[in-house]
């Protein structure tokens, strides 16, 4: 059996597959080995999925090998373009059956998983216009050669996604992969398999040929480590973790020295000047840390506030985090579901008895929420020194931390005080101290008088450790295609 049975609040009973997708069927495991995924809503099984072993790996790899060099580069650019406008119109189609499995799974509000998904139509559709627009140049250098420039597919591409956005990265990663010429093997994460098995199902559906897109579900110290170490990957992308981040480049480079792409952990600034805009910053603040329940690689959890409006500022944020609604994720008014498993609801909770061992005030929150499923409170720490763990770690949760500033001066140098740089944010509305900030945090997106506002058409990647390459916009193709140099010598043997 490769698929079962399962129902959600909000679509009613559904086909869900549980087997590999691998050359457009979905198969069992080798070994037959599944694993179980847990409702992190209420600490139940949902279900069991096909495990993928380095066996299966194998298997995925060789049949996005066989489509790479055969049927797949027959496909003129805009065929490509063509299949994934097709998926994109069935992302928009099944819209509502996706963001349910994935609220089931992940335990995202339904209202922000039915924004991810149409995120994820635009995001294909943006890729599927530039199939065919992915151009070389001709050099002149000299009056008796010819030369040109090609952009050229990578090959057989490796991804690694995460959990906090299953079906928002697959569409991150397969986008500009497949529009660039590439076949790819995608490994979900497996804490949340469900709704990246369930767009499988459409890949088939919008008549892409067998090898193209495989997808496969496993755990990431064998399934992951297998793509990341494969001799027969060209390249791999990967979105998780700065600790694991090392592990993938390592085995890459051990390995056949694959192309790497890696978007990592962040600390994030938000950083609020006395002229800001306080309910338009109190309102994007509490979006920037409390959003997809704080499980967001680019969360604003380093709060600096100018000292002269410190205390108002603390006082409405605490106000406006109580009024996050936490609970049932198919509840309309629900803002924050469930942290998505009990390993990262113990995480979170062991940072937040950090905080409060370190002599830093909880302000808000601090505890469980509710006696069931893995639900924590909106927390807001004060009094934090820049030393102190909950400053410095990258927590992945609804728990953020609080301080001064004096000059712009020093909100820069907190900014960057960090070992990370994926995102930052400026609320002001003064132009020039805008520019100024922005222009000085070491950060890969910054934000001003918002926050969490990204879009397919603006690259997204990280400085320092937060990682290698970019998501997004025209600058995700330069991660899926490498550059061939043809020059040729004018004369009698190829021009008579």
């Amino acid at each position: 059996m490769v698929f079962t049975k399962l129902s959600t609040p909000l679509t009613g009973e559904y086909e869900q597959p549980i087997g590999l997708f691998i050359n457009n069927e979905f198969v069992k495991s080798v070994e037959g080995k599944t694993f179980e995924v847990i409702n992190p809503s209420d600490e139940s099984v949902i279900t069991s999925v096909y495990e993928a072993t380095e066996k299966d790996v194998d298997l995925a790899v060789a049949a996005a090998r066989k489509a790479f060099e055969g049927d797949w580069r027959k496909v003129t650019p805009e065929q490509r373009g063509k299949f994934l406008y097709k998926l994109a119109d069935l992302f928009e189609k099944n819209l509502e059956l996706l963001a349910a499995v994935e609220s089931l799974d992940n335990g995202k509000a339904i209202t922000m998983a039915l924004g991810d998904v149409g995120a994820c139509a635009g995001c294909l559709r943006y890729y599927a216009g530039w199939a065919d627009k992915i151009e070389g140049k001709v050099v002149d250098t000299s009056h008796d050669t010819f030369n040109y420039v090609k952009r050229e597919p990578i090959g057989v591409c490796g991804q690694i996604i995460p959990w906090n956005f299953p079906l928002l990265m697959w569409a991150w990663k397969i986008g500009p992969a497949v529009a660039a010429g590439n076949t790819v093997v995608l490994k979900t994460a497996e804490q949340t398999p469900l709704s990246a098995l369930v767009a499988a199902t459409l890949v088939k559906e919008a008549g892409f040929p067998p090898g193209v897109i495989n997808i496969i579900s496993g755990i990431g110290r064998v399934a992951g480590a297998a793509i990341s170490s494969h001799m027969d990957v060209d390249k791999v992308a990967f979105t998780g973790s700065t600790v694991v981040g090392r592990q993938i480049m390592k085995a890459a480079a051990m390995s056949n020295l694959k192309k790497v792409t890696l978007e990592l952990g962040g600390k994030s600034p938000n950083i609020i000047f006395e002229d800001a805009d306080i309910d338009n910053a109190i309102s994007w603040v509490n979006f920037g840390i409390f959003f997809n329940h704080g499980q967001c690689c680019c969360a604003g959890s380093r709060i600096y506030v100018q000292e002269s409006i410190y205390d108002k500022f603390l006082a409405r944020f605490k106000e406006r985090a109580a009024k996050n609604v936490v609970g049932d994720p198919f509840d309309k008014k629900t803002f924050q579901g469930p942290q998505v498993s009990k390993l990262q609801f113990d995480r979170i909770m062991e940072y937040i008895e950090h905080g409060k061992a370190d002599g830093a005030t909880v302000e808000v929150g601090g505890n469980r929420h509710g006696d069931k499923g893995y639900f924590i409170e909106p927390t807001i720490f004060s009094n934090v020194k820049e030393d102190m763990k909950i400053v410095q770690e990258e927590i992945f949760g609804p728990v953020c931390s609080i301080a001064k500033f004096k000059t712009i001066e020093d909100a820069v140098h907190l900014g960057n005080s960090t070992t990370y740089g994926l995102a930052a944010a400026v609320h002001t509305t003064n132009l020039n101290t805008a520019i100024e900030v922005s222009n000085a945090l070491k950060a890969g997106t910054v934000w001003v008088n918002t926050y969490n506002t990204l879009h397919h058409q603006l690259p997204f990647g990280g400085f320092k450790e937060s990682g290698i390459g970019r998501e997004l916009g025209e600058a995700a193709l330069d991660n899926y295609t490498q550059t061939k140099t043809v020059s040729i010598r004018l004369g009698d043997a190829l021009f008579g």
